[in-house]
């Protein structure tokens, strides 16, 4: 049986991840593809620029291709990736799918909130092993993020629960102020020690992984 989370002591009664950074590690796949880990690592950049700037949802797939191409790569290229996205080659974090059972066990209600395509989203929230309340799509939800719709879906999936009692695990520097934005606090698992964007509100924890989460939920971190 699970157990009741302590809510009480950390003030939290839900958490919301982006999937493709927090939980997984897109990087490998997208250099591997690409055959290069500069022109993988520009291919990705460009991809993400592009989505978070983009508002309402358009084909992710077509902005995959459309980013492959900006740096030099081939349709082929993000056929590939997309293809062995689907085929589940996508791989959590060494420490993510630990942390993950943690947070089972302790009884916390789960979602994610991802800037992909839905059928993309659920193969990569497969890989975690983890079962979530709810897995939102920017094809879901209507727009990428940071469009604060992209997060207010995600709380609209666990309830419409309080922005403030959701802890939002982000990815990259973006997820920062856009949850913040919208009043949710942010542990971050900066593994590329990347600065907080400017303006944005701090968050409750900048840390190089997923480790302290659990701690963090209970209220016994330090």
């Amino acid at each position: 049986m699970n157990q009741v989370p302590h809510q009480g002591q950390s003030g939290f009664d839900a958490v919301a991840f982006d999937l493709l950074t927090a939980l997984i590690d897109s990087w490998s796949l997208w250099i591997e593809v690409a055959g290069e880990d500069a022109l993988g690592r520009a291919w990705r950049r460009n991809s993400l620029h592009r989505v978070t700037t983009a508002g309402a949802y358009r084909s992710y797939e077509t902005i995959v291709e459309e980013a492959a191409h900006e740096v030099g790569l081939k349709s082929s290229h993000a056929d590939e990736l997309i293809a062995r996205w689907a085929g589940g080659e996508l791989q959590p974090w060494p420490e993510a799918q630990s942390v993950l059972a943690q947070l089972a066990l302790q009884g916390w209600r789960t979602a994610v909130v991802t800037n992909c395509s839905q059928r993309l989203a659920e193969a990569a929230a497969a890989a975690t092993g983890h079962h979530f309340d709810a897995v939102i799509s920017a094809e879901r939800a209507g727009f990428y993020k940071t469009d604060p719709r992209a997060y207010q879906a995600g709380l609209a999936a666990l309830g419409r629960p309080d922005p403030s009692r959701v802890l939002f695990v982000a990815g990259s520097a973006h997820d920062v102020p856009g949850a913040g934005a919208i009043g949710m606090p942010v542990y971050w698992p900066n593994r590329f020690a990347d600065a907080v964007p400017v303006g944005a509100p701090a968050p409750v924890l900048n840390s190089p992984s997923l480790l302290d989460l659990p701690a963090l939920l209970v209220g016994n971190y330090s």
